[in-house]
């Protein structure tokens, strides 16, 4: 299963109340290779504009002046013409509080105001490996045989992993909202593969591992956590726990690549 994108193909939504900011914005796009993206300022001209025309890729500012690009992400997440639309958020904001809600929604990036180039690109390049399908080759086991585990207690992420595994070829997924609905499927369940958040209510991700680890008949299965946890503390604690990898969100699809070509053995 091979449907490579280029970023010359990338129909682009520019989503920022500044006028010199878009330009800034929209520049960046023309100099790495992309069309010439089109321009919103406010979220309902946004989802008016992507109504008319659904855009491959949205870059939005965080503040706009009818809401925010969290509730933006939102509102296109739970619309069935705009939900696989890629995102990615521009901002000076550095508040772990204020990034999290946005982190949860399965976004290609987060790109630092002011930015460069090269950072604007990686996040590009995250873009093309979410909407290319490249089935990841080489591994003991067909990908397409796997069953995996996703547990996040935002659905909008769980939607996201599904669809990063699924381009590599992961067809069978079963999905929990905390640790303590994982347990009781791992319980009853055999699975593949465990992809698993950190911060959820009821268990969180590090007593689910160690669950897995101490109790399960499960054991031996590979985990991987994908979480927007910073303190370095507790993702010791994680990695102690027994965790096969650990990578941030939102993630880049070419680690995943690269943890799950580890982890079940490609060659």
């Amino acid at each position: 299963m091979t449907a490579t994108l280029n970023v010359t193909e990338l129909d682009t939504l520019i989503v920022e109340p500044s006028a010199m900011q878009a330009r800034i914005i929209a520049q960046a796009c023309t100099d790495l290779g992309l069309p010439a993206p089109r321009h919103a300022s406010s979220t309902a001209e946004a989802i008016d504009t992507m109504l008319a025309q659904r855009p491959d890729l949205v870059i939005s500012a965080l503040y706009l002046p009818d809401g925010s690009g969290t509730e933006l992400v939102r509102q296109m997440r739970a619309h069935p013409l705009l939900e696989a639309v890629a995102f990615i958020l521009v901002s000076s904001e550095t508040n772990p509080q204020a990034l999290d809600p946005v982190r949860q929604s399965g976004i290609c990036g987060i790109v630092p105001k002011p930015f460069s180039n090269a950072q604007l690109g990686r996040a590009l390049d995250n873009t093309l490996d979410l909407l290319s399908a490249e089935a990841l080759g080489g591994t003991d086991t067909p990908l397409e045989d796997l069953k995996v585990l996703v547990v996040d207690d935002s659905p909008n992420a769980r939607r996201f992993i599904r669809r990063v595994l699924g381009n590599l070829g992961v067809e069978h997924f079963i999905e929990a909202g905390d640790g303590a609905e994982a347990m009781a499927i791992i319980n009853d369940v055999m699975v593949d593969l465990v992809v698993t958040d950190y911060n959820m209510p009821e268990m969180d991700g590090r007593e689910l591992v160690e669950h897995i680890r101490r109790q399960s008949w499960q054991r031996a299965v590979p985990i991987l956590m994908v979480t927007s946890e910073s303190d370095a503390g507790r993702l010791a604690a994680v990695q102690d726990a027994g965790v096969s990898g650990i990578c941030d969100k939102p993630f880049e699809p070419a680690t995943v690549r690269s943890l799950l070509a580890r982890m079940l053995g490609a060659g």
